[in-house]
């Protein structure tokens, strides 16, 4: 990871010169749709024009799109851009998980008990092979139980354990250490799927091994649909079978003149799961977001974060209201309150230009680093109001 500087953030700044529209509405749901940053919206249409005239574009522009795109993941998680392939959604590389990892009859995945569908659904249709999926009860909170997952570890059974960084219901955040620990002692594979987490919560898979990380860019990431990537560590890639394969998937296919000149052996980088054509103008768009957010640090954006809920929170307690989303070590940058009627107080706050999210019976407020203090605030006047 790079060096994050102390500073504050300027997000007055911020909301200036690349979220301009923040002085008309009350954005709080970067869980569901992260804003572009104008440097990505420029970005975006300085290549559709470029595509609207392909003969602007040479071969070699195509391509260092991606090598910039694995080079800024790289650095994102502290990686090497050999272990990153390039995707359109995070279900990719769940699914690349489920169906590449080396796994057999009798063998079984564990994940928490209301995890995203995403995460639950590629594990499940391994049943026609005989692997079974267990999903472990949630707390009386409704959070993951972590000591019982860690717990399903010490079952050899047990092959992959797969989780959430960030729940997107209520904002747990899981501890990846102690999760990547225990999984080292077991054997176990460790999955993530990081999409409600990364670009708001610092993950650096040197320091925190995990086997497999898959995210769509299109949420924290603040990048465009259609972006994303996944992660496998290094020496797992030769291990792991790819699901479909690209026809650049294989050594040698870099050289157009000879392209029925057909190499059979795989690339020896996360590339052998990529699939070509991807949507190049997307990943230009994704690299201006990434470059934007190494900028500013990710461990800066999680500790600025970290202060904008005491409003909510505060109100809440005053209010005698639950607040569905763990404080301390498990908590992040989503925060989620359950009011008397939770409908009738999102319709409220749609009304009020407040846009969030009504999730699992509870008000999802999901602050990006163009939110303040003020905005949230302005929530908790708005649901007190009769």
């Amino acid at each position: 990871m790079i060096a994050e500087a102390t500073t504050a953030l300027d997000v007055a700044g911020l909301r200036q010169e690349e979220f301009p529209w923040t002085a008309e509405a009350t954005y709080l749901n970067s869980a569901s749709i992260g804003p572009l940053p104008e440097r990505t919206r420029l970005a975006l249409e300085a290549f559709n024009r470029k595509r609207a005239a392909p003969y602007l574009l040479g071969d070699h522009e195509f391509f260092e799109v991606f090598d910039v795109s694995r080079a800024l993941v790289a650095r994102l998680l502290n990686a090497s851009p050999a272990e990153i392939a390039l995707a359109f959604n995070t279900s990719y590389g769940l699914n690349l998980a489920a169906r590449g990892l080396p796994l057999a009859a009798g063998d079984v995945i564990v994940a928490s008990d209301r995890e995203f569908p995403a995460n639950v659904y590629p594990w499940l249709r391994l049943q026609d092979r005989g692997v079974r999926l267990d999903l472990v009860p949630v707390t009386a909170e409704g959070w993951p139980d972590e000591p019982r997952l860690l717990d399903r570890m010490s079952d050899p059974a047990v092959r992959v354990v797969a989780v959430s960084l960030v729940q997107f219901s209520n904002g747990y955040q899981v501890d990846l250490a102690r999760l990547s620990a225990r999984a080292s002692e077991t054997d176990t594979f460790l999955v993530v799927d990081a999409i409600q987490g990364l670009g708001a919560v610092p993950v650096d898979v040197r320091a925190t091994p995990v086997d497999i990380l898959s995210c769509g860019a299109q949420k924290w990431l603040l990048g465009p649909w259609g972006s994303g990537f996944t992660y496998v560590r290094r020496d797992l890639i030769p291990r792991i079978d790819p699901v479909v394969t690209g026809w650049m998937a294989f050594e040698g296919t870099d050289d157009f003149t000879h392209l029925t000149t057909y190499h059979p052996t795989l690339r020896a980088d996360a590339r052998r799961f990529e699939m070509i054509t991807l949507p190049f103008q997307d990943f230009a768009g994704m690299n201006a977001s990434l470059e934007l957010l190494l900028e500013l640090g990710v461990g800066r954006i999680e500790a600025y974060l970290g202060t904008l809920h005491a409003p909510v929170r505060d109100w809440a307690a005053r209010r005698g209201y639950p607040i569905a989303s763990p404080v301390g070590t498990h908590g992040s940058q989503i925060l989620c309150v359950v009011p008397p009627d939770p409908g009738d107080a999102f319709r409220r706050l749609k009304a009020a230009g407040v846009v969030a999210s009504l999730r699992e019976g509870a008000i999802r407020l999901s602050p990006h680093v163009f939110n303040t203090i003020d905005e949230m605030v302005k929530v908790t006047e708005i649901l007190d109001r009769p």
